[in-house]
């Protein structure tokens, strides 16, 4: 896909380098994420981002190679790429950044991609400056905002931690669809009852399933009970599911069951490659059908 023609599904966002416990690296990132999700349900997807791929390896820059393949990818120029660690203490994650790839100037988009079909707000680290979103025109629009709500120092050997989400009125009253996950949901109240008052607000819970609120109507969404492998990237596909279902007028409760099949999915496979198809999700649910695990209005 020509930088000219105006993709479906445009993620914003850093794509990360993740260093793993066992010492290999891999790409990953919520914008990568989504956006392979998108592909993978048959869409035109691309994603803006910024980083340096190229010191990081072959088994780096020939993911990277492979995924474009599938996406249309601008890379702005960086000294780095954003690199994290993240490690499970305690059952929960803890992240640290290495590296920081730096702001996502907005302003570098072809004039085609600002009005995509859907665009995701994809921060994963304070790179997108979200007064210049204002300039977007999707038809839908969506974000996982956990970018803007970690903070790093080096005081504290870069480990990342959670502060309230403040975001601008103006994106805020344009937002449709806005997902977070059950360690960020306090931080990032008022943006949830905002946007779920007219719009979708999910708080992910892992194996616990998802609340989603649809203009004030509460959702319980069930996970799919499946062997987990890895769940780094789940709630991102989730989000995505999500927002390119209700993009295409899907309703919220199919929407919701597919993206939490599409999470299911994910959890058994080792990173981006296990980003399912539209078909696989299909198939997933044709067979999970048979067994109760269906949304429950409240």
């Amino acid at each position: 896909m020509a930088a000219q023609q105006t993709p479906d599904y445009l993620a914003i966002g850093h794509v990360t380098v993740d260093r793993n416990p066992n010492g290999s690296v891999s790409l990953g990132g919520t914008a990568l994420y989504a956006a392979l999700t998108a592909a993978r349900f048959g869409l035109r997807a691309a994603i803006l981002t910024r980083g340096n791929f190229t010191q990081h390896g072959p088994e780096i820059t020939e993911a990277l190679a492979r995924f474009a393949a599938e996406i249309d990818i601008i890379v702005q120029a960086a000294a780095a790429p954003t690199v994290f660690t993240n490690v499970i203490v305690a059952g929960r994650r803890q992240q640290t950044v290495h590296s920081w790839a730096g702001p996502i100037d907005l302003t570098g988009l072809p004039p085609a991609w600002r009005s995509a079909g859907v665009i995701h707000l994809a921060p994963v680290a304070q790179e997108i400056d979200a007064r210049q979103a204002g300039r977007l025109s999707p038809d839908y629009f969506g974000a996982t905002p956990q970018g803007w709500m970690r903070q790093w120092q080096t005081s504290r050997q870069h480990r990342v931690s959670l502060q309230p989400l403040r975001l601008p009125d103006e994106i805020l009253g344009r937002l449709d669809a806005i997902v977070v996950n059950s360690e960020e949901h306090t931080l990032a109240r008022d943006a949830l009852n905002t946007v779920g008052a007219r719009g979708i607000a999910v708080v992910t819970r892992g194996a616990e399933g998802a609340q989603v609120v649809d203009r004030g109507r509460v959702i319980d969404v069930p996970a799919y009970p499946v062997p987990t492998v890895e769940d780094i990237g789940a709630g991102d596909v989730f989000a995505a599911t999500l927002f390119l279902l209700r993009a295409e007028h899907e309703p919220t409760t199919v929407a919701a069951r597919m993206a939490a099949a599409a999470a299911a999915l994910r959890v058994q496979g080792h990173g981006p490659d296990a980003v399912p198809t539209r078909e696989a999700v299909q198939e997933f649910l044709a067979r999970a059908e048979r067994r109760p695990a269906r949304p429950r209005r409240r």
